[in-house]
């Protein structure tokens, strides 16, 4: 294995792009309605947002056929585009570089290095999802609900989009993705939740409006993925998207001391 892969290698590695495998995951969700307007805000077209206000944050754990061992967590819009119902990511959390570059690179998730946490005491679950020195995600869910296991496919929206080169706009214009989970799940909890959602200049996952808190879910369940291209958004239309899902790199200044905490 070296800096130029031969072509026995590449066949292994595209396969382990091709169709990944999350298995091992154990995931506690809490489920609740937001502001319509907020959603409006920060949806970027040509997605859409469904008729009721509904967004998940998420924290759990994998292994994988991909990039090894890994937590993290989600906050998630449910949206629609070209009739298929799926979740938007619009902000993603991971422990270890590895998962991460790996959804940044293939399915354009908005992701960035933070520690998670999920712990269980019977039926009582907690999940907090930290970076930067503040706990962004605070997660708990006291479950009263056996569902059984199941099986089913979900959807997940992203966009690949880059910066140009000069520093000015995208280099390209974003490309939409969908990715397409089947999910087996062995374990199905359901119940009452609640969640805290904390922010700095890097994360404002604080200006996430919460009017209700709806349920809180627990799987433990395998994963597959696929994804695929499904269209695009003009460069200049999506860059404000694109930088909102970025560390604001000027609060990162330490050549003058702005630096925000």
């Amino acid at each position: 294995m070296g800096f130029v892969k031969t072509a026995e290698e590449i066949e292994k590695i595209e396969a382990a792009l091709v169709e990944p495998r999350f298995g091992g995951g154990q995931m506690l969700a809490v489920d609740f309605l937001s502001d319509p307007d907020f959603i409006a805000a920060v949806l970027p077209p040509p997605l859409e947002p469904l008729n009721e206000p509904r967004m998940r944050a998420m924290v759990g754990r994998w292994e994988s056929n991909c990039c090894g061992d890994f937590a993290g967590g989600t906050v998630y819009i449910m949206v629609r585009y070209d009739g298929v119902e799926g979740d938007y990511n619009l902000a993603q959390f991971m422990d270890r570089d590895a998962p991460t570059i790996y959804g940044r690179d293939l399915f354009g998730e908005p992701k960035k290095v933070g520690r998670a946490e999920l712990l269980r005491r019977g039926d009582h679950f907690r999940g907090s999802i930290e970076r930067g020195g503040i706990r962004l995600v605070e997660l708990e869910g006291e479950m009263k609900t056996d569902l059984g296991p199941f099986q089913e496919a979900g959807y997940n929206f992203n966009f690949k989009a880059r910066p140009a080169a000069s520093g000015k706009g995208l280099e390209e214009d974003a490309i939409l993705t969908r990715a397409r989970f089947e999910i087996t799940a062995r374990t199905s909890l359901e119940g009452d939740g609640k969640m805290i959602l904390r922010g700095g200049v890097h994360d404002p996952l604080d200006q996430i409006p919460v009017t209700k808190i709806t349920r809180a879910t627990y799987l433990e369940c395998d994963m597959v993925a696929s994804c695929q291209p499904v269209g695009t958004s003009p460069a200049a239309v999506h860059a404000p998207y694109h930088h909102g899902h970025q560390d604001d790199w000027s609060q990162l200044d330490t050549e003058s001391g702005n630096v925000a905490p």
